[in-house]
């Protein structure tokens, strides 16, 4: 453990360097391809033909998702995906405009190696005895502020590098909004599958539940009202006073699925703190949340905690789940784990319409649930 730590630190305080180096290496790639694409797109002007579009398209995206992998892995950039909205036109752009830190980026290393040069000529001399020790710590100092100076400029070219790509590979303004009038219908499309597979759900939970409680309980009433017996009467009664528990109970369960109205008097914690008290494996709750979010917030992930407490009573054969919720950089995030056997199956009904759930209110959810175990189910959701 303290090697891979050593590791981490070592390649943390090389890496942006290397990042530098390595965008300079691929800003000579790039300008070779920008110089052919050039004469060939001429070329295609004149003799016009798909082809050449197409391979520049390509060879274009093939290299603009190397320099989106260089800047996450080397300069620690969260880059956004060259989606389908950024055009090729503005992919190109993008591989121009990064000649400049790439050559920047040439120009600091070759003053890197000329200053390295110096330096062993300083110390070759020094050695020989052919400088004074005055010369020689005027000729250090000299020396390391001209590496401070290289070093900043290797942050700035990487700084340079990162704003490049954070400008230039965002879709355009209304490749953006079609992006998002797309996402706003497939979710109110999923929101609607949702609602309707509630109300499945719901009505099978009534008709194979509590009808069927219902229809035996009229029967135990029934046999209670012709017996001529006192003791076996009075004992129908009791059982069917048992029988109407079970089906109050029912019933409140359903209801909470339907809606869980104890959220108008407590918190999300307190919520589900209760029902952390009625589940069959034993739940740990650690809830975190500095200020309430908003109600259809709470809802969803009321429901994703209570989706996964059942999978994990009822398929996952737990033994302990976990739920732990708080906020981080400006999102809600709510982690349930448990310790049963896994292999829960993302597309049935259950974790689908969770999903749809979530991404209603442009939240994330994530399963992950190998065979062995464990499953962890992590949602999250924007604060606001």
């Amino acid at each position: 453990m303290s090697g891979e730590r050593r590791t981490g630190r070592w390649w943390a305080r090389v890496r942006l360097p290397v990042g530098v180096a390595a965008g300079s290496a691929t800003a000579v790639v790039e300008l070779g391809f920008l110089a052919v694409a050039a004469v060939a797109l001429a070329a295609s002007a004149l003799v016009p033909g798909r082809r050449t579009a197409e391979l520049t398209r390509r060879y274009a995206g093939q290299l603009v998702h190397l320099e989106r992998r260089r800047l996450a892995g080397l300069l620690g950039a969260n880059e956004p995906p060259a989606a389908p909205g950024v055009s090729t036109r503005r992919q190109v752009g993008y591989l121009a405009a990064r000649l400049l830190p790439g050559m920047l980026g040439l120009l600091a290393y070759a003053v890197l190696g000329i200053g390295l040069v110096l330096a062993g000529i300083v110390l070759r001399a020094a050695v020989r005895g052919e400088l004074s020790l005055l010369d020689a710590l005027s000729q250090v100092a000299v020396g390391a502020v001209l590496l401070l100076l290289n070093v900043q400029a290797l942050a700035s070219i990487a700084a340079l590098d990162v704003r490049l790509a954070r400008r230039l590979l965002r879709p355009g303004r209304r490749a953006e909004l079609t992006r998002r009038v797309q996402e706003l219908t497939s979710s109110r499309a999923a929101v609607i599958a949702a609602v309707d597979a509630e109300r499945q759900r719901i009505e099978r939970d009534l008709h194979d539940g509590l009808q069927q409680r219902l229809v035996a309980l009229g029967m135990l009433l029934g046999r209670a009202r012709r017996a001529r017996d006192a003791d076996r009467a009075r004992a129908l009664v009791a059982q069917a006073h048992e029988d109407v528990q079970r089906a109050v109970a029912e019933l409140r369960e359903v209801a909470w699925r339907v809606y869980p109205s104890a959220l108008d008097a407590s918190d999300l914690g307190e919520v589900l703190a209760m029902v952390a008290r009625g589940s069959e494996v034993p739940v740990r709750i650690r809830c975190d949340l500095p200020l309430r979010p908003a109600r259809q917030i709470e809802t969803v992930l009321y429901f994703v905690a209570c989706e996964s407490l059942t999978n994990a009573a009822k398929h996952a054969a737990a033994t302990l789940v976990t739920v732990e919720i708080g906020v981080r950089e400006g999102w809600i995030r709510m982690r349930v784990h448990d310790d049963g056997v896994g292999g829960a199956d993302l597309t049935g009904r259950g974790l689908s319409g969770l999903a749809r759930r979530v991404a209603a209110l442009d939240g994330r959810l994530g399963v992950t649930s190998p065979a062995g175990g464990p499953t962890i189910v992590l949602a999250e959701l924007p604060c606001a």
